[in-house]
């Protein structure tokens, strides 16, 4: 694969744009700050940016505001989009270009770096949209002078030292995207920046990219950018390549070269310099000048305030005789104590009542479709196994209620572990649950020892049909209608779900909608039982940022301050009899790639699919969005985790971008959507964890927590739990929208 860009001088775009597109275009994309812009746009020819990469170049100009602007713009072709590999360059290539943005946006260090003027991504043919580049490429340039040489050593190492500083190590570093205007250099290639120490891929050409890095070995490293560097300044002061592999053996000529660069030459990164130790050499003390960080006191003091919930979570008493299925954090595998179900009973999936194995009144379908009693006499041991895992038993708990058949597996292995999705319409919960599902039945279990079967073969072969097939094809599911339910809580799907112990057990699936919670006893009776929840945070809905307006007009909603109505209601019916409800929860801020630049979502969102639990790394995560949460939407949004003793946090996309009349342009790719459910059952202990179920929720306890420092819990007058002294520590409901928040953070979000 190769990295170098070819970038074209600054000119006056043409009328004919040839082939590949119109020359003159309306253009809507959002800049840097999140707001959108529409623009016309007269385009010049365009050319492949780099031979082998997808990416396409033009000149441009955008006339919205009575004048011209120039700029270059980057895009790809609609055939090229529908390569996910094409797009994942692109979403680099834009994500590097923000965070710079950011980063250097009206300091000294701007000029470095492409200005990014707007983006469009979630399109057939998205596209980048920057100033003029500055400069030529360093391809251009035969043989430089030695005071030009040593300036663009500095800026080069300082471009480096810069990314090294947020983790960033550009791999696309060539003459190619080299640039110099005689007084500065410019930095391109950001399609080929990727993150310090995640696992190198074969990545460019020699001799610019390193001898680890063209073979994939091990981890990247700053170090791998000081060999490309030293590369491109032999290049400008020979008007020749170096050797692939090494030291260009005539090094000792050029003096200055070989004072400064020669252990940049080493075959292994471990033997060169750093960027910073190389900037210093050539400026002594820049490096450390160089360190651009974002303000953090007001990131220390939200973490904080979640470290203060743990606490407070670790502290208060765990209810001895908890309501609800979801108490306790053993695996579960009978009925659950304080359900009021029996070691036989369940509870049915659609009338809600509950329900125990009749082999009288078992059902099979015939070639017709219709179902048939049942007789198992006559049918030897062998079989029996095989055709009752076919059946169905008709329901008659609630004679009022439509007609229905539940699987016979759902009833033989003990009370099922219930999971239920709450939220709002349109938050994204089908879509995130079917690719849950869908996760699951494609091996996402078998890393934590965990096997799959289908409860009912003929109800699974219909989900994959009506839901997985058509979301894979890139379509937009319609709204779940449940299957074969009417009612509060919408019954999807059921899986027998095997541990590493051996132990079977169905875990069910629902869908608990926001526009059917004025069903106060279907709510009740439900929650009653249910195990596991799944609070789906919309950021459209959530999130009062710039870049989602776009998306809140599309879907004519506004900012709700107030939080997930279906959270509250949800949170106000569970049982409780102690500080904090027991029910095993997580909470998800879906849709995450329409924040897929913003951090902290990036950090999670770019990290390829777990294959162990790591507490630690589960924490990390929840505090992230915790803060994320607490910072843009407001307390009231968090309320599940003030409410709920265990309850962790997640940044899950479904489909990895957005809608496009119906269809995502880039296909349905769903990026951390098991997560949340590996966590329930971490929670639920089908998945072992270092320090059991409960520590792997809360945190392993400091040997001073073992007697809370405040005296015990006690209740506020309004009814309601906290603990003393942790301000933001309460119980269900937590605190209210503005209590606990720094002054001068009422509004919440960014400034608009």
């Amino acid at each position: 694969m190769v990295t170098s860009a070819t970038h074209p001088r600054p000119e006056r775009p043409e009328r004919s744009a040839g082939p590949e597109g119109p020359a003159d275009a309306k253009l809507g994309f959002s800049t840097p700050s999140g707001r959108r812009r529409v623009a016309r746009a007269r385009f010049g020819p365009e050319s492949r940016r780099d031979p082998q990469l997808p990416p396409l170049i033009r000149n441009a100009l955008l006339d919205d505001q009575g004048q011209g602007q120039r700029c270059v713009q980057v895009r790809l072709s609609a055939a090229d989009a529908t390569e996910p590999a094409a797009r994942a360059l692109l979403d680099t290539e834009a994500g590097t270009a923000l965070r710079l943005h950011r980063l250097v946006e009206g300091t000294e260090y701007a000029p470095l770096f492409p200005r990014l003027i707007g983006y469009e991504l979630d399109t057939a043919e998205p596209f980048l949209l920057y100033d003029p580049p500055r400069g030529a490429t360093a391809a251009k340039t035969h043989v430089m002078s030695s005071t030009d040489q040593r300036v663009l050593t500095r800026d080069l190492m300082l471009a480096l030292c810069l990314l090294d500083g947020q983790g960033l190590v550009p791999r696309g570093i060539s003459p190619a995207t080299v640039l110099w205007d005689g007084t500065s250099l410019q930095l391109w290639g950001l399609e080929g920046v990727v993150g310090t120490g995640r696992p190198r891929t074969p990545w460019g050409r020699a001799p610019y990219s390193s001898p680890e890095q063209r073979r994939g070995e091990g981890e990247v490293d700053s170090r791998d950018a000081v060999w490309s560097a030293a590369q491109v300044l032999y290049r400008l002061v020979t008007g020749r390549p170096g050797h692939p592999d090494r030291a260009p053996a005539d090094l000792a000529e050029h003096r200055v070269l070989d004072e400064t660069l020669r252990e940049a030459f080493a075959p292994r990164a471990s033997a060169r310099p750093t960027p910073a130790q190389l900037l210093d050499l050539l400026s002594p003390g820049t490096a450390r000048r160089t360190t651009l960080t974002p303000p953090a006191e007001e990131a220390r003091q939200d973490r904080e305030v979640f470290e203060q919930a743990l606490r407070a979570k670790r502290q208060a008493p765990v209810s001895p005789h908890p309501l609800g299925a979801g108490a306790g954090s053993g695996s579960g595998s009978g009925a659950g104590a304080g359900s009021g179900l029996s070691e036989s009973e369940v509870l049915c999936p659609y009338c809600l009542e509950t329900i125990q194995l009749d082999l009288n009144a078992l059902y099979v379908t015939d070639n017709r479709m219709q179902y048939q009693p049942l007789n198992l006499a006559g049918i030897g041991k062998l079989r029996r196994q095989d055709v009752m895992r076919g059946a169905v038993q008709k329901c008659t708990a609630d004679p009022d209620f439509q007609e229905h058949y539940i699987p016979v597996p759902y009833l033989t292995y003990g009370r099922p572990l219930t999971v239920a999705m709450v939220g709002q319409s349109s938050t994204g919960k089908s879509h995130l649950l079917t690719q849950m599902i869908a996760e699951i039945t494609d091996g996402g279990l078998e890393p934590f020892g965990l096997t799959w079967q289908s409860v009912n073969p003929e109800q699974h072969a219909r989900f994959v049909r009506e839901r997985v097939q058509p979301l894979r094809n890139s379509r937009v599911l319609d709204h779940t209608t449940g299957v074969g339910l009417d009612g509060f809580a919408r019954f999807v799907e059921s899986l027998l779900i095997t541990d590493a112990r051996g132990q079977v057990r169905p875990v069910a699936f629902f869908d608990l909608g926001g526009e059917d919670l004025v069903r106060t006893d279907s709510a009740l009776r439900f929650l009653l039982g249910i195990d596991a929840l799944v609070f789906v945070v919309d950021p459209v809905l959530a999130l009062p940022l710039p870049q989602l307006d776009h998306a809140r007009e599309r879907g004519g909603v506004e900012v709700n301050r107030d939080g997930d109505l279906a959270f509250a209601t949800v949170l106000d019916r569970l049982p409780k009899t102690g500080p904090y409800l027991e029910v095993a929860a997580t909470m998800v801020l879906a849709k995450a790639d329409l924040l897929r630049f913003q951090s902290p979502v990036d950090r999670w969102l770019g990290r390829g699919p777990l294959t162990a639990l790591d507490p630690v790394q589960l924490r990390e995560e929840s505090q992230d969005v915790h803060t994320f949460l607490r910072r843009h939407a407001g307390q009231a949004w968090l309320r599940p985790f003030d409410a709920i003793r265990r309850c962790t946090l997640h940044v899950a996309s479904a489909t990895g971008g957005q809608e496009d009349q119906g269809r995502y342009p880039a296909g349905a790719a769903p990026r951390r959507v098991l997560e949340p459910l590996l966590s329930l059952l971490a929670m639920h202990g089908l998945i072992d964890v270092p320090g059991g179920p409960d520590a792997f929720a809360r945190g392993e306890a400091a040997a001073w927590e073992a007697v809370p420092a405040d005296g015990p819990v006690s209740a506020s007058a309004d009814g309601e739990f906290g603990v003393p002294g942790v301000p933001g520590a309460r119980g269900a409901g937590g605190p209210g929208r503005e209590q606990g928040r720094e002054p001068g953070r009422e509004r919440g979000g960014e400034e608009k």
